[in-house]
């Protein structure tokens, strides 16, 4: 579970790593492509290197953002028109990034959050109801100048996510209100996904999600090494940077091994 307000002091052993402003890791893709169980993997593997770091997640992530999730994800506002609940999302986002993330990267944490706004953009894009001149300018208001430091989209089939997502929730649990759009609206959503990483290469990168799952972690954490850490380890005589990456990325490996797929 989500802490409502977390504390963001840091031990002072890890003053050499913590020595900058934090950076926002966000997961993003389609349903059932493994977010959950990567989210965790990462905020475990950041701990293990040195790092401080969080898990959060989109709608929610704040006590008030959270209040928002219940309602955006059962369904009751479908009545509601697409500009109207994009506010909604739009008014969690404000509040997890002003009770949560800010702080929390003020005091040099990795945030790692399961969604951020480019679901926004891919969620709306493939309803297709919003013209992307007015999400783009809800986008500039709700996150002013914070941007994700790196996005990872986890990429899959629409109609493979699906079917794992379904094998997660079980047949007593009823589909949120996404999960149950049709495969059509999963496969404009999957296109959406990809058509903001390819627009925007230098922040996203695209993990093959169809993979065994510790190849999915390695990916991911060698993405994270490259574009991240590397600047922020300092090495000594006795440990290259270099070597506490691939301990970590054959650590990551590991886990993933022996942890179930969560989807997400």
């Amino acid at each position: 579970m989500i802490p409502e307000a977390p504390e963001f002091a840091l031990p002072q052993s890890k003053d050499a790593l913590q020595s900058r402003r934090g950076a926002l890791i966000t997961l993003e893709g389609g349903e059932g492509v493994g977010k959950s169980t990567q989210l965790r993997l990462i905020v475990d593997q950041l701990r293990r290197a040195g790092f401080e770091a969080i898990a959060t997640r989109e709608p929610g992530g704040s006590p008030g953002a959270e209040i928002l999730r219940q309602t955006l994800l059962s369904g009751v506002l479908k009545p509601l028109g697409s500009a109207a609940e994009a506010l909604l999302f739009a008014a969690a986002r404000i509040d997890h990034i002003d009770v949560t993330i800010e702080p929390a990267l003020a005091a040099g944490v990795f945030v790692v959050s399961d969604r951020f706004s480019d679901s926004t953009r891919a969620y709306q894009g493939a309803l297709g109801s919003l013209d992307p001149r007015f999400l783009r300018a809800l986008e500039r208001i709700t996150l002013g100048s914070l941007r994700p430091d790196l996005t990872l989209v986890l990429d899959l089939p629409a109609q493979t996510g699906l079917a794992r997502a379904a094998r997660r929730r079980g047949p007593e649990e009823a589909s949120d209100r996404f999960e149950g759009e049709s495969l059509r609206f999963h496969e404009s959503l999957r296109a959406a996904f990809l058509e903001i990483a390819t627009a925007e290469p230098e922040r996203c990168v695209v993990i093959d999600a169809g993979q065994p799952e510790a190849a999915v972690t390695r990916a991911i954490w060698d993405a994270i090494s490259l574009r991240l850490l590397k600047g922020r380890v300092q090495e000594s005589a006795d440990s290259s940077v270099h070597g506490i990456f691939s301990q970590t990325a054959s650590a990551l490996g590991d886990c993933a091994e022996g942890a179930p797929v969560h989807g997400g």
